[in-house]
């Protein structure tokens, strides 16, 4: 405990010229100090609930904040259901695998009830993304909040999200659109040290992969071990199996995904890809070996950072009553 106390003292010492100056003057770390000052406290003790009933969430919250922030920004917009007129970003097939919205509802439900209209959904899944992390042995770090709700979702604009397919080439420029660069790459794809993956999404790495239609048309870049025995688990038809993305310790935020990827186990693609860029593949090797530490601060900064791609602020958005419905 006390090293891990350490870390986090550490880790809170972020440094702030990381966001982007058009927001940095909107965002503030204690934005509900007067208005709802138990705000990160409702959350973490809801966390802390939720994740003793089941773990396997963790990993979700913290994707929803991903996918969120990767489309019109951190604002909440992933959250909203379709209508009658429009499919929205939830039901957009790379988001089919999204799971959690209840919990979200029940948290912001419980800041309603403490603080009516004040907290934004946006800021509540950056939140649950912190203690996501936090709570899986990962780091802490500041959360800059005052960000609003988007009115607007699309399904169609979720082809900004980098797909588990994409080469190094497609993500750095997928994530340079969004004012983030190598590290952030790097650092952010170490989120897949927990959490899992069901079989549908690793099947074009197991099963004809060029379009060959043998059983020897694989992946040549994942260990063929591995492939034997994710075969083992997974037919070519199915999509409900979960796959643990860092094996054995997927529950756990640590540097062990690292490992897996110079191994060519890793699940997707994009992680593999790692190992293709100078830069990238420097980090991964270095962090294959441990400095769990230094892994710890990057990611907090990088968080940090994504989570001030395109925010609505003062007048922009609405505060939403329901996180799932424009009020």
């Amino acid at each position: 405990m006390a090293i891990r106390g350490t870390l986090a003292v550490l880790i809170s010492i972020v440094p702030y010229f990381l966001l982007l100056s058009s927001t940095r003057a909107q965002l503030s770390v204690d934005y509900y100090s007067k208005t709802c000052p138990n705000a990160e406290e409702i959350v973490r003790k809801e966390m802390i609930q939720i994740l003793k009933v089941a773990p396997s969430l963790a990993a979700p919250f913290l994707r929803i904040h991903f996918h969120d922030c990767f489309v019109r920004g951190c604002d909440g917009s992933v959250l909203l259901n379709s209508t009658k007129t429009n499919v929205a970003e939830r039901d957009a097939l790379p988001n089919l695998s999204l799971r959690g919205f209840g919990a979200i509802e029940r948290v912001k439900a419980k800041l309603e009830a403490a603080c009516p209209n004040t907290v934004s959904c946006a800021d509540v899944l950056a939140l649950m993304a912190r203690d996501s992390v936090w709570l899986s042995k990962g780091p802490t770090w500041p959360v800059w909040l005052g960000r609003r709700d988007g009115r607007t979702s699309i399904a169609n604009e979720t082809n900004q999200l980098p797909p588990p397919q994409a080469n190094i080439t497609e993500l750095i420029q997928m994530f340079s659109v969004k004012g983030l660069d190598l590290k952030d790459l790097v650092v952010l794809s170490g989120a897949h040290t927990i959490g899992t993956t069901n079989c549908a999404t690793i099947s074009d790495r197991l099963y004809n992969f060029t379009g060959l239609d043998n059983l020897n048309d694989v992946d040549p870049f994942m260990d063929k071990h591995y492939i034997d025995k994710l075969r083992s688990k997974c037919s070519p038809t199915d999509n409900t199996t979960l796959i643990e993305m860092d094996p054995g310790s997927y529950k756990t935020f640590d540097t062990s995904y690292y490992n897996y990827v110079v191994k060519r186990r890793s699940a997707f693609h994009s992680d593999w890809a790692l190992l293709t860029d100078s830069f990238t593949r420097a980090y991964v090797l270095k962090h294959a070996n441990g400095f769990e530490s230094e892994f710890f601060q990057d990611f907090a900064d990088s968080m940090i950072k994504m989570g001030n791609i395109g925010v609505l602020t003062g007048s922009q958005g609405e505060i939403r009553k329901k996180c799932y419905i424009v009020n």
